[in-house]
């Protein structure tokens, strides 16, 4: 009987159907995507990983590298395999990476191995990067693994937030028929066989939508990758990501998206299950609608219409409340996504792009190398395409200034003693000297460039410091330093010390790509000074760095084939290179990338919600005949009847709208107050247009619902309704 009947009212209640069938399928197809997502990127991780680190698991240091090291190792019966790392191992001293077949007894079975080839645990290593990837922690380690725990409360809130969505839709098909359900009730149907009737029903209408949307999710998420992949084609260092599933996840997804469908549908079932059979009877699957509780603002845009329009939406606000939480979090979130995005932007054009863009167009970085390994510059000058090129290295020192060497503008705003972390002792200040070593053919086109006579034998001091109390990050103002009276500069590095002479101080930097302390002393030092009187003094940078700026305008093929032709002066040595024009390419399409990832999220947010007005207004439609034929009766027409639909259409729309605009201006100008950007600046290039089009998306699709819903209700016999009351 149960099965019969269920059968029928799906077939004659398609609308219903659909929007429970609709709901499972959202439901579903974001539990695989979310689950598809995590699983990709979890597998992106470890493979990043194992690329910069190695797969090792665990690694052992002994003292001599034979056979039988590894024989031993061997024997153990977790051990897979054992393998003498050449390139960490040293003379007399052997480094061996060991695999495990399981892993998860990596750190009980390293003491075992340890204490057979007799060393302490100090020679022992754990790959615990590595190992925490895949849910292996130290059990001494008091730290709790979270990676594990986020993912599971992540996709606990989102069934949570699911099960929200979907229970309301079982819900409006279930209230529609809580009379039938009375009637069954008093002839004898149990509590129990209600229960299973609505339960089977939504298992029937769930199976289809849910493997649908199981495979969406995976088409999507594979798009999401793809679309990674694409907007970071450019990024340096970084591997391309492969697109991974398995059958495992599959599994997963289905189970935790029939528990999370069970769950909403076994909500509303089991409240109707529970109602007397009076009181199922007695349900007229009409809204309850409370006459004390006036709807102020619409009433008073809309009069009486704006007061019947606000206690339908009181009426439904229990299952509004997801489509208003949707709405509200996809603009909310996708007008703060743009502004944010908008104000990176502009803070990495300002303060990198257009600020250096003049100063580079190629930098390569000699890894592991010292300026006094060779002689190169004069090769990079000799490229055709390179107007100019420095070789230069940094270092680090001190040196100590009496109070009464500072400058007359630093000393009246209150000397270094007002400089946060400024260091006092036997009256002097200990300011710290970055040493900016150039090759000396750059360093004498620098003494040029300042108006110095040429020489190799000093140093020149860029004798600035930020004058913060009058300034800000953005637009930095500068005072001098130092009295331009000292004839050199004492350097200390590890209780070492050198005399520099100074041949100039000046408020001019080299054309480097350099970002300079705020209060520091910067000395730029010719090579041969350096290894003059400071080489044995300070230890320099392991890198050097080569900057190339190009003859005139190009394009990125042009810096493209000059990067290469520089890079094979250099191909000796380990380098890493940088391509202004593929930089900004890049910088502009990650911006870009994160732009469509957090607005792809958002417009599925938005989906949510408007389902969620779909389902309401398709499955109100029934429960909504008495209400209408009501107004019928006494005197309303159908426009406006519709003019109420309306209305219902323009708050549920409007709401998340109006909330949203002054948040996300109040967010606007904090983040432009604190980023000390002018407004105008931001204004200017605002995202106006994208945020009014997402609005008006979602006023069209909110609008076209309840145009749907409301043209099915007004075509039936509402003066039939007020006299029929069978069963459907």
């Amino acid at each position: 009987m149960w099965k019969d009947y269920s059968k029928s009212y799906i077939k004659n209640n398609r609308a219903s159907s659909l929007s429970i069938m609709a709901a499972a399928l959202v439901a579903t197809m974001f539990l695989s995507l979310l689950c598809s997502i995590a699983y990709n990127f979890w597998i992106y991780e470890v493979e990043k990983i194992v690329l910069e680190e190695g797969d090792w698991q665990g690694r052992i240091v002994c003292n001599k590298a034979d056979a039988d090291i590894l024989t031993m190792i061997d024997q153990f019966a977790n051990v897979e395999k054992a393998v003498i790392e050449e390139g960490l191992s040293e003379q007399g001293q052997a480094v061996v990476d060991i695999y495990f077949h399981n892993a998860r007894s990596i750190y009980r079975d390293m003491p075992l191995i340890s204490e057979q080839l007799g060393l302490d645990e100090t020679a022992i290593q754990y790959h615990s990067l590595l190992l925490s990837r895949y849910f292996i922690h130290d059990p001494e380690d008091d730290t709790p693994p979270l990676l594990l725990a986020l993912y599971l409360s992540i996709l606990l809130i989102v069934a949570l937030s699911l099960v929200l969505v979907i229970r309301g839709s079982f819900e409006l098909s279930m209230n529609a028929r809580i009379h039938q359900f009375g009637i069954f009730s008093s002839i004898g149907a149990t509590p129990k066989q209600v229960r299973n009737c609505l339960l089977q029903e939504a298992v029937a209408l769930s199976i289809a939508p849910m493997a649908l949307g199981s495979l969406f999710g995976i088409f999507i998420s594979y798009g999401c990758i793809e679309a990674i992949n694409i907007f970071a084609s450019d990024v340096s260092k970084r591997h391309k990501a492969v697109f991974h599933y398995s059958p495992s996840i599959l599994a997963f997804t289905i189970l935790i998206s029939f528990l999370t469908v069970l769950c909403s549908a076994w909500i509303p079932a089991r409240r109707l299950s529970r109602m007397t059979p009076l009181e199922a009877i007695r349900n007229t699957g009409g809204f309850l609608l409370k006459k004390k509780k006036h709807s102020r603002i619409l009433s008073a845009l809309f009069g009486i219409k704006g007061e019947l329009a606000g206690n339908a939406l009181k009426a439904q606000k229990k299952y509004l409340m997801i489509s208003t939480l949707s709405l509200l979090l996809s603009f909310l979130g996708f007008s703060i996504m743009l502004a944010y995005t908008t104000l990176a932007d502009i803070s990495t054009r300002y303060t990198y792009f257009e600020r250096y863009q003049d100063a580079w167009d190629i930098m390569i970085t000699l890894k592991n190398t010292q300026l006094s390994d060779f002689g190169l510059i004069n090769k990079l000058q000799d490229i055709s395409n390179i107007q100019d090129a420095a070789l230069y290295q940094k270092a680090e020192a001190v040196t100590f200034l009496p109070e009464g060497s500072q400058s007359d503008e630093l000393s009246s705003l209150g000397g270094l003693a007002s400089v946060a972390g400024t260091k006092k002792a036997d009256g002097q200040f200990q300011v710290s000297v970055p040493i900016v070593i150039l090759d000396d053919t750059s360093f004498l086109n620098f003494c040029s460039q300042i108006g110095v006579p040429s020489s190799l034998d000093g140093a020149i001091v860029y004798n600035q410091i930020w004058d913060s109390k009058n300034s800000n990050f953005r637009y930095k103002k500068y005072v001098p330093f130092v009295k331009e009276d000292g004839q050199a500069t004492i350097l200390y590095k590890n209780d070492k010390r050198a005399e520099i002479p100074v041949l100039s101080y000046t408020q001019e930097v080299p054309v480097l790509r350099e970002e300079y302390e705020n209060y520091a002393l910067v000395h730029f030092i010719p090579l041969t000074m350096w290894n003059k009187a400071l080489a044995e003094v300070c230890e320099a940078g392991s890198d050097s760095y080569i900057r190339i700026l190009s003859n005139a305008a190009v394009s990125l093929a042009d810096l493209d084939s000059l990067e290469k032709e520089a890079l094979q002066l250099v191909r000796e040595y380990k380098t890493e290179s940088e391509n202004r024009i593929r930089e900004r390419r890049s910088n502009d399409q990650l911006i870009f990338g994160l732009k469509a990832v957090l607005g792809s999220f958002c417009v599925l947010l938005a989906i949510i919600g408007i389902a969620n007005v779909f389902s309401n207004s398709l499955g109100f439609i029934r429960q909504r005949r008495r209400e209408f034929a009501r107004y019928r009766s006494i005197g309303l027409t159908p426009r406006e009847m519709r003019e109420i639909l309306c209305i219902e259409a323009f708050a549920i729309a409007g709401k998340p709208l109006l909330i949203t605009l002054p948040l996300t201006v109040l967010f606007v100008q904090f983040a432009v107050t604190a980023s000390y950007l002018e407004p105008m600046v931001f204004w200017n290039e605002a995202p106006i247009l994208p945020v009014l089009i997402f609005a008006a998306a979602i006023v069209l699709f909110v609008a076209l619902a309840y145009y749907i819903g409301g043209k099915r209700l007004l075509r039936c016999d509402l003066n039939e309704i007020l006299r029929n009351d069978a069963l459907v």
